[in-house]
C-alpha cells in the first residue's frame, strides 16, 4: 500500500467547505470544490510518490500493467483501472444527465470522432454506472417515478400550457418519451414563459419547492419541469442511490463517495450552460420507471459493509472500527483504492502498511494479498468488482 494523491476538479457546483474539512484543510476554500477523482482517468489521473515527485498512476500502470491491474483486470477490461473513485461534494444542482451503457458509449465515441463542432458526446469508449454513498444529508433526482405520480404534479400548477405533457403522462410508462420530448423540444422563446407559470402557481409542497429553486437558477430551461418526472430522494449520512446507464438523474446538494466505471460520458438535458444534444439523450434515455433507486447494504463480517450492484466494473465495502476493534481482514483483490473519512486508521496487504488520516487515500496493487483495516475511523474501499 502506498499513498495515493488525487486532483480536485473545481467545478461550478462544487462546495467551498466539504472536501476542504474532510482533508483538515482551512475553510472556505479558494473557490469551488466539486470532485476529488482518486483513479487514472486521463482527464485527472490521481499520483503517487517515486523518488521525491509525483508521478501519475495513469503512467504508471502504462508502464507495468501487470504489477498494478494483474492478469483477471487485464484479461477482463484491458491495461486500464476500470473504475474511477471520488469524493462529490455538491452546493448547488449537478446537470440533468444520463450515462450510456457500453454499447452505446463504444458506438458514440466511434461517432464522435467524425464532429467537428467542438461539442463531442462522448469522451471515451466506455460506460458509467455509478454508486453513491452519502458521507452528509444529501438530496438528489434519480430515476423516472410512476407517470400517474408525475401527472398529477404536473396537472397540480394549473398551467394550460401544460396539457398535452399532462396527457402524455396520463397514458403510462408508453407516454414518458412522449412527455420528455415535448418538454424538452419547448420552443425556445415560449420557455422562460412556461416556467413562470408554473413557479407562479399558488401551491406548496414539495414539488412546487423544487420547482421554485430550480427555477431561480435556471429560469428559462425546461429542465425544470423534466425534474417532476424523476424521483425526489433525501439520503442519511450512509445511505446509497445506484444510477446505471440510462437513468436519467440530477445531484441536488450534499457530499458523498462516488464509484463508477472508469468513463466521463455525460448526455445533459437541462440544469447547465454547458452543451445539450437533446436528440442523442433521447436515443439512450431508458423510459421505465426506476421503482427505488435506493441501495440496501449488505453486512460483510462485523464492521464491514458492501453495495451489492450489478457490474463487475467496481465494488464498494465501507469499514467501521473502534478502539480495541480486532484487525479486519478483507480478501478485496487488487487494485484497490482506499480512503478515509473519519479518524485514524492503518492500512495494509503483503506490500506494506500507510496510516491514513481523514481525507487521506491509498492504493494497493494487484497480487498483494488481503487487506488488512485497524484503528478507530472509517474507510471507504473500491476494487474491481471481479469475483
Amino acid at each position: 500500500m502506498e499513498l495515493l494523491y488525487g486532483p480536485i476538479r473545481d467545478y461550478a457546483w462544487g462546495s467551498r467547505s466539504a472536501i476542504a474539512e474532510l482533508q483538515g484543510r482551512p475553510v472556505p476554500s479558494d473557490g469551488p470544490e466539486a470532485e476529488l477523482w482518486l483513479g487514472a482517468h486521463p482527464a485527472a489521473p490521481a499520483t503517487v510518490d517515486r523518488d521525491g515527485a509525483r508521478v501519475s498512476l495513469l503512467d504508471l500502470l502504462a508502464a507495468d500493467p501487470d504489477h498494478w491491474l494483474g492478469a483477471e483486470v487485464l484479461d477482463r477490461f484491458g491495461p486500464r483501472l476500470p473504475f474511477l473513485f471520488k469524493v462529490l461534494a455538491a452546493e448547488a444542482p449537478l446537470s440533468l444527465q444520463v450515462h450510456p451503457d457500453a454499447e452505446q458509449a463504444r458506438a458514440g465515441f466511434a461517432a464522435d470522432g467524425a464532429r467537428t463542432d467542438g461539442h463531442r458526446n462522448y469522451v471515451d469508449p466506455h460506460h458509467k454506472p455509478e454508486l453513491l454513498v452519502a458521507l452528509t444529508p444529501f438530496e438528489a433526482l434519480c430515476g423516472f417515478r410512476d407517470p400517474a405520480v408525475s401527472a398529477a404534479a404536473l396537472a397540480g400548477f394549473g398551467v394550460p400550457a401544460l396539457a398535452p405533457v399532462v396527457t402524455a403522462l396520463r397514458s403510462g410508462g408508453s407516454g414518458l418519451r412522449e412527455a420528455v420530448r415535448l418538454l424538452l423540444d419547448w420552443p425556445v422563446a415560449d420557455r422562460a414563459g412556461l416556467v413562470a407559470a408554473v413557479v407562479g402557481a399558488e401551491i406548496a409542497g414539495p414539488d412546487a419547492a423544487l420547482v421554485r429553486e430550480l427555477a431561480a437558477r435556471y429560469p428559462d430551461d425546461p429542465g425544470v419541469l423534466v425534474a417532476l418526472l424523476l424521483h425526489h430522494v433525501w439520503l442519511a449520512p450512509g445511505e446509497a442511490i445506484w444510477m446505471p446507464a440510462g437513468n436519467l438523474h440530477a445531484y441536488l446538494r450534499g457530499s458523498g463517495v462516488e464509484l463508477m466505471a472508469a468513463s466521463d460520458n455525460v448526455l445533459r438535458c437541462g440544469l447547465t450552460p454547458k452543451h445539450v444534444d437533446p436528440v442523442e439523450l433521447l436515443r439512450i434515455l431508458r423510459f421505465e420507471v426506476l421503482d427505488d433507486p435506493v441501495v440496501a447494504a449488505r453486512p460483510v463480517v462485523p464492521g464491514v459493509l458492501t453495495w451489492p450492484v450489478p457490474v463487475d466494473d467496481f465494488v464498494l465495502y465501507r469499514v467501521v472500527g473502534t478502539a480495541g476493534d480486532p484487525e479486519v481482514r478483507l480478501p478485496v483483490p487488487g487494485p484497490r483504492v482506499t480512503l478515509c473519512v473519519a479518524g485514524t486508521v492503518t492500512v495494509g496487504d503483503d506490500a506494506g502498511r500507510v496510516t491514513l488520516r481523514c481525507g487521506e487515500a491509498a492504493i494497493g496493487t494487484a497480487g498483494a494479498g488481503p487487506l488488512l483495516v485497524s484503528g478507530p475511523g472509517e474507510v471507504f474501499v473500491a476494487a474491481a468488482g471481479l469475483r
